[in-house]
């Protein structure tokens, strides 16, 4: 009963955070609807092997990740829910993966249910695992990863040991086929320091070749089959999306060394306040509890590896935050000194953030802003109302987690619900109509689907039109984007027009079919292209705008 009691709550939970409101959001551009593109076409072709986004070669990432959207669409169509279901999916695994890992360190299953909430409940986790791109994914296997060397470590036979190591292998290699190498090289980095503590470089070197064949035979395969089929993938593949993207001058989304620092901050709210007490109770005990340095160095050492590298995006490190939320769930329920102040630092920081943000959306963002530049327009009271219920409610929790703080503390996990559940409907119009395409697109259903052709000046508003009218066949104007290496190839150079060769190419394609051209404009743009020729119907909401050209005889 006392079980029951405990697992009906947090079921509720997970699904106001994870399942409910995630159908009832629009897919942003131009990560979600290029994951939902390219696996609704690994679906329509029934190629399982090669990659395609808008039926051009898209080798950016390896297959992996696709496989697991396409069980979303597969179970649930062509909904919202369905696209994000590979990221909800993986997120739930990793948090049974923090779970059983917290269970089996600690031996307390108070502690690890708690550590499962805060990694559940973090800001970064919530986040991505609840939008589709293919983070979560290699995320779980990077900690089922971590959990097999763990699980290795501690067996006591040697029939036991390769068996952990034969599975660390086989979910590498899941990893590697999601989002490449950087699934074998973190894990590594990650137990480091603890087997430099623990002197078990002898017992690396004698079992690790066991991985090295997991990781072999899961991937293979699939990797045999690719280079078969696409030769160049391999090498566009290691060179450009690893080499140039981490390590160039050029990489790609360039950003300081102490990039990570403030996203680790922000993305452990609403536990902010027990990050600190956690990590120095994990350094003091890193001696007397091999566990603690393990899940250390879990923590730092990829955090190091993505600093130094020149890339960053803020999905890079949520791997890391598995192990801190188990620190946070033994320090919270397993320390003696310190832990009150912690907790009620946690509350007023809960507290503090929502009344900042409660007064930035009335003070900054609403249509009366002080400063002159608002974000809502003065016809979305409704929205601001929500925006703003969002963070008072979150101040509200925080300051009830003050009240008999030893009992109340955990309400902190509440802190982000109204933003679970309502950032949807309280996204102002101008970020909508910019980010989320398709209202824009349902408003122009009709012109779309009577055109022979489609034209989109961007990848990510390209493949919303295509997840939307069920077609890939899209036409990139002007911009290629992310697809300028498929469009490279001999077969696929026809599908980007450009701007100067758009009329000539309009008054040939008009004699067998309509046209519709969408295009993204600058926030300061007040109309389309002025070279453009005259339409038979245009039609702008926000920054998305449409050209509608009829066949002609």
């Amino acid at each position: 009963m006392k079980s029951l009691k405990i697992a009906v709550p947090l079921l509720l939970l997970f699904a106001c955070y994870y399942l409910i409101p995630v159908e009832f959001r629009y897919l942003w551009q131009p990560d979600e609807t290029r994951y939902a593109e390219i696996s609704r076409e690994m679906l329509a072709s029934g190629n399982w092997v090669v990659p395609h986004f808008l039926d051009l070669r898209y080798f950016e990432k390896p297959v992996a990740g696709y496989w697991i959207n396409n069980l979303g669409q597969w179970l649930f169509a062509d909904s919202n829910f369905a696209v994000r279901f590979g990221a909800l999916f993986s997120t739930i695994l990793t948090a049974l993966l923090v779970y059983w890992l917290t269970w089996r360190m600690q031996r307390e299953r108070q502690t690890a249910l708690v550590a499962a909430v805060i990694y559940l409940s973090c800001l970064e986790v919530y986040g991505i695992g609840t939008y589709a791109v293919l983070d979560p994914m290699i995320t779980l296997w990077l900690i089922a990863a971590m959990c097999s060397f763990w699980l290795a470590a501690q067996a006591t036979s040697v029939r036991a040991k390769a068996a952990g190591y034969l599975l660390l292998g086989l979910v590498c290699g899941m990893g590697f086929m999601t989002k490449g190498f950087l699934a074998l090289a973190v894990p590594v980095l990650a137990v480091l320091p603890w087997v430099i503590q623990q002197r078990r470089w002898r017992e690396l070197l004698l079992f690790g070749p066991l991985a090295i064949v997991g990781a072999v035979v899961i991937s293979l395969p699939w990797a045999l089959a690719i280079a078969r089929q696409e030769p160049d993938f391999w090498h566009y593949f290691f060179w450009v999306e690893h080499i140039q993207r981490f390590a160039q001058a050029d990489a790609q989304h360039k950003a300081p060394f102490w990039y990570y620092l403030p996203v680790l901050l922000a993305g452990s709210l609403p536990w902010l306040g027990l990050l600190p007490g956690a990590l120095w109770r994990g350094w003091r005990q890193r001696l007397q509890d091999n566990g603690s340095l393990y899940l250390l160095g879990w923590v730092l050492m990829p955090l190091l590896f993505f600093s130094v590298a020149k890339g960053k995006l803020l999905t890079y490190i949520l791997p890391c935050f598995a192990p801190l939320a188990i620190l946070m769930a033994v320090y919270v329920c397993q320390a003696r000194e310190g832990t009150a102040r912690a907790l009620r630092a946690n509350g007023w920081i809960n507290l503090l953030f929502g009344v900042v943000c409660l007064l930035a959306v009335l003070l900054i963002l609403a249509p009366w802003s002080l400063t002159g530049h608002p974000v809502y327009g003065v016809h979305e009271l409704t929205r601001v109302l929500l925006a703003a219920g969002i963070f008072l409610f979150w101040a509200l929790m925080g300051g009830l987690s003050l009240y008999a703080t030893p009992r109340r503390w955990p309400l902190a996990v509440l802190c982000p619900l109204g933003l679970a559940l309502l950032v949807g409907q309280a996204i102002p119009q101008r970020v909508e109509n910019a980010k989320q395409p398709q209202a824009f697109i349902t408003a122009v259903r009709n012109e779309l689907a009577s055109s022979r052709y489609i034209l989109a000046d961007s990848p990510g508003v390209a493949a919303a039109l295509a997840w939307e009218m069920k077609r890939s066949d899209i036409n990139l104007f002007e911009e290629s984007g992310e697809l300028a290496y498929g469009l490279r190839y001999p077969d696929a150079r026809s599908r980007l027009i450009d701007a100067a060769a758009f009329p000539g190419w309009l008054a040939q394609q008009r004699h067998s079919g309509s046209v519709a051209l969408v295009l993204l404009l600058d926030r300061d743009d007040e109309g389309g292209p002025a070279s453009l020729p005259e339409a038979d119907v245009v039609y702008r909401q926000g920054r998305f705008m449409l050209y509608h050209y009829n066949q002609q005889p």
